[in-house]
C-alpha cells in the first residue's frame, strides 16, 4: 500500500495489471488513465477501481519546460478473496466487494471527497502501516471501513443492484454465479444452468440481467477472459491451449473475443505483462 505517496518527477506507467483489486486515489495531479482501449481524465478527487487482471496505464505528464510535477496518490491493491470470509455477517458489503472486483462497472473512475476519504481511513492507517502484533486484524478492519465508505459515499446508486431485493432472489443470483464459476471452462448452456438450479431459463436470464446489468452470455465471456489473463500472465501455455481451457474455444474466435474486451491480442497482453515485470 502507498499512502499519500508523492512523486515529483515526470511519471509514466506502462500498461500493467495486478492479480488483486487495485484502488487508486488521486489527491493532487493531472493526467490520463487508459483502461482497455478507453481514456479517462485523472485529477485530484478521483478514484480509479481496476479489477483483477484489468490492463491499464497511468500517465502524468510534466508541465512544458520542466520535469517536475506534483502527483500525490494513495494506492491500495488486495486480493478480494482474502477479505470475503470476514464479510459473511455483512451480505450487502460482501455483494458490494464482489461487484467491485467482478461486476460490470460502466466506468473505472469515480469522484471522491478527499477530506471524507481521509477521515474514513486515517483512524486505521497507522496500525496498518506499523509492523507488530495485531496488524492482521488492523488490516481487515481498515479494508472493511474503506469498503463501507465507498459503498455509502462514492459508488453511485445506479451502479449497484436494485434495493429491496429479497434474500431468496439474491441467493438465486449467488447460485448462478457459483454455477458459472464451476462450469465456465465448458461450453455454456442456459438450459443446463437453469435445470440444475431448478429454475426456468427465462427467469434466470431476466433476473441476472436485471441484477448485474449484463447478460449471462456476456458475464460468462468476461469470466473466461479474466481466466485467460491469469493464464497468459502466469503460464507459458500457447494461445490455442488457453482458448481450449477457458471454454473449449477455437483460437481465432478466442483471439477475436480477447481483443474486443482488452483492446489487444492475447500475445500483446502477455508481452505487456512480462515487460512490466522486468
Amino acid at each position: 500500500m502507498a499512502f499519500r505517496d508523492e512523486l515529483q518527477e515526470d511519471h509514466f506507467h506502462k500498461f500493467h495489471a495486478h492479480q488483486g483489486l487495485e484502488l487508486l486515489f488521486i489527491h493532487e495531479g493531472k493526467g490520463i488513465v487508459e483502461v482497455e482501449g478507453r481514456t479517462y481524465e485523472l485529477q485530484g478527487g478521483s478514484l480509479f477501481c481496476f479489477q483483477p487482471y484489468q490492463l491499464h496505464k497511468v500517465e502524468i505528464p510534466a508541465p512544458r519546460g520542466t520535469r517536475d510535477v506534483r502527483y500525490v496518490r494513495t494506492n491500495l491493491t488486495f486480493e478480494p478473496r482474502y477479505l470475503e470470509p470476514f464479510l459473511a455477517p455483512y451480505p450487502k458489503l460482501e455483494a458490494f466487494l464482489r461487484f467491485l472486483s467482478r461486476g460490470a462497472l460502466s466506468s473505472p473512475r469515480f469522484a471522491v471527497d478527499d477530506s471524507r476519504l481521509m477521515g474514513a481511513v486515517e483512524s486505521h492507517i497507522q496500525a496498518v502501516l506499523e509492523p507488530g502484533e495485531g496488524q492482521e486484524e488492523a488490516r481487515i478492519l481498515f479494508l472493511i471501513s474503506l469498503l463501507r465508505y465507498l459503498q455509502l459515499a462514492v459508488i453511485s446508486g445506479e451502479e449497484l443492484p436494485p434495493e429491496g431485493w429479497s434474500v431468496k432472489t439474491t441467493a438465486h443470483i449467488e447460485s448462478v454465479m457459483d454455477w458459472i464459476e464451476e462450469h465456465f471452462r465448458q461450453p455454456f448452456s442456459l438450459e443446463l444452468l437453469a435445470g440444475e438450479l431448478h429454475l426456468s431459463s427465462y427467469y434466470v436470464s431476466h433476473l441476472f440481467k436485471q441484477y448485474t446489468g449484463v447478460s449471462l452470455t456476456d458475464y460468462v465471456t468476461a469470466r473466461r477472459i479474466r481466466e485467460a489473463c491469469v493464464l497468459l500472465g502466469n503460464s507459458g501455455q500457447s494461445v490455442q491451449r488457453i482458448a481450449r481451457e477457458v471454454g473449449g474455444l477455437s483460437a481465432p474466435y478466442f483471439c477475436k473475443l480477447f481483443k474486443k474486451h482488452k483492446g489487444m491480442t492475447p500475445l500483446d497482453y502477455r508481452s505487456a505483462l512480462h515487460h512490466t515485470a522486468k
